[in-house]
């Protein structure tokens, strides 16, 4: 099944579900009016949507109308918990030989931190960041989100939980990052308000592409229309049912909580490319001594999807413009 929120002027949306192919969408009302509603109540509701969805598919929907990604918000507009992970190794490990850095790693246990959940962006929605200075960076990752997880589930039974599967920009402010970190507590200024695909979907939906708590594509990124890494989500040191098993180990997660996998990253760089500058700008540094690829500038465009095994979009794609701030503008 997949699904999607739609603006309406309310907070939390319109919630519709949207057939295979993308082109189709129909209201997911009177059986659940949004996202919230939807998986906060998952096992009673998301039954009577699937059939609704498998009319839709079928062309016999009531209703159906053409679904414009351009009026899509995030698919869960706004979480109460949002975690993101730094779940492929091979990400950090590039920084760390670029920059001489010596990061202290638990083996075995995922590098997790948690984020802002209360304003989650569009795919389509123009992006707007402060200065250039603040050095604006993206990380294209995979997400996840859950129903409710018990306290002390088994990664069985915490991936048992994982409800919907999408794409994320995870947009970071460089310029803010090691200040933070060497502060030793957290990161706020570095790391805004995150960008969602237009469509979540079921892990049923993605098939084989759905093993081990993995998504099994890849990540294809684009900056301003040109090729910039299509790394694979299958190298993931940590499932998601791993990661959600760990953080649930002394706590219950709500409906709705959001995991993100961290920038998608694959040991093949050279040939694959990366998911976020500042990789690129560590294998450049690497490779020539200095980064040669600028942070982006006002005005640049990035794109985020990732495609089945018959070549069709699954998600939907991000794809936005990046702008200036207007002093004052509301959310």
């Amino acid at each position: 099944m997949k699904l999607a929120t739609l603006k309406n002027g309310q907070r939390d949306g319109r919630l519709v579900i949207v057939s295979r192919d993308l082109a189709q969408a129909v209201d997911a009302a009177p059986i659940a009016a949004t996202m919230r509603e939807l998986i906060e109540n998952w096992d009673a509701l998301a039954p009577r949507l699937a059939t609704r969805y498998d009319e839709l598919n079928a062309g016999r929907a009531a209703g159906a109308f053409a679904f414009d990604p351009a009026q899509a918000m995030a698919p869960l507009p706004r979480s109460h918990q949002f975690v993101d992970a730094s779940a492929f190794l091979n990400h950090g490990d590039i920084m760390e030989r670029a920059y001489n850095l010596t990061v202290k790693k638990t083996p075995g246990v995922p590098v997790l931190v948690p984020r802002q959940g209360d304003d989650f962006r569009g795919p389509r929605d123009d992006y707007e960041f402060p200065a250039e200075a603040d050095q604006c960076d993206f990380e294209g990752e995979f997400a996840v989100i859950t129903d409710d997880v018990p306290m002390g589930a088994t990664v069985a039974e915490a991936g048992q939980r994982i409800r919907l599967v999408t794409i994320l920009n995870d947009v970071s402010m460089r310029g803010h990052l090691f200040r933070e970190l060497q502060m030793g507590f957290g990161l706020v200024q570095a790391k805004p308000a995150t960008i969602f695909a237009p469509v979540a979907v079921t892990p049923d939906e993605l098939g084989d592409a759905w093993r081990d708590g993995r998504v099994h594509l890849d990540m294809k990124v684009s900056r301003n229309g040109e090729w910039f890494g299509h790394p694979n989500g299958r190298e993931m040191d940590w499932g998601f049912g791993e990661m959600i098993a760990h953080i649930a180990y002394n706590r219950r997660l709500g409906a709705g909580f959001v995991l993100g996998s961290g920038t998608v990253s694959n040991r093949d760089f050279r040939t694959v490319g990366s998911a976020c500058l500042a990789e690129r700008r560590a294998v450049e540094t690497l490779d020539h001594g200095a980064a040669k690829t600028d942070f982006l500038h006002y005005g640049e465009s990035l794109r985020f999807e990732a495609a089945g095994a018959d070549g069709t979009s699954v998600f939907g794609a991000i794809d936005v413009r990046f702008v200036p701030a207007r002093p004052g503008a509301a959310a």
